[in-house]
C-alpha cells in the first residue's frame, strides 16, 4: 500500500487484517494514536483519513490506501521541532480540557474534523459531534469549551 501520513509518503506491505492503528503504531512508530477499547466505541484512536475523523482500529490500513493521514504527532504540521501546537491544541491546553490525557489525540482530532465540516457550532452541536469519543476523565465541559474556543 502506499499512503501519506503526516505529509510523509510511505509505502508498504502489510498484511490484509493489518489494522491502521497497529500499522501507525507498530510499523511507523507514531504512538500518538491510542488503542483504546479495540471496540471503536472510544474514539482513543481517531485520525483524520482525507481531512475526516476515521476510528483507526476500525480501518484495514490497506483501506487508506492511496489516501492522507493525519495523526496527532502531524497535525499542526510543524516538523520543525519549535513547539507550535494546533489551534485546537492550543486550545485543549489553555481550556485544562484533559486530566490524564488518554482520550486527548483522539478527541482533538475528531474535535478537528468537526469544526472543518460544520460552521456555526454551539455546545449542543459540538457534544453530539463528539458523542463517538469518551473520556473517563473530565466530564467533557472543559473539551466542549475548548473546541468551541478553537472554532472562533
Amino acid at each position: 500500500m502506499e499512503v501519506s501520513v503526516n505529509g510523509t509518503a510511505r509505502s508498504a506491505d502489510v498484511e490484509p487484517r493489518t489494522l491502521l492503528v497497529h500499522y501507525l503504531r507498530d510499523v511507523l512508530g507514531l504512538t500518538g494514536t491510542n488503542v483504546g477499547c479495540d471496540t471503536s466505541s472510544c474514539g482513543a484512536c481517531t485520525v483524520l483519513v482525507d481531512g475526516r475523523s476515521a476510528k483507526s482500529c476500525t480501518l484495514l490500513a490497506a483501506q487508506v490506501d492511496g489516501a492522507e493521514v493525519t495523526t496527532i504527532e502531524g497535525l499542526a504540521g510543524d516538523q520543525s521541532g519549535d513547539g507550535a501546537l494546533h489551534p485546537m491544541q492550543q486550545a485543549f491546553h489553555e481550556c485544562h480540557a484533559l486530566q490524564c490525557g488518554y482520550c486527548t489525540p483522539g478527541m482533538v482530532m475528531a474535535a478537528v474534523s468537526l469544526v472543518d465540516e460544520y460552521d456555526g457550532l454551539d455546545a449542543d452541536g459540538v457534544r453530539e459531534g463528539l458523542e463517538g469519543n469518551l473520556c473517563r476523565c473530565t466530564g467533557y465541559q472543559n473539551i466542549v469549551k475548548a473546541v468551541l474556543a478553537a472554532s472562533e
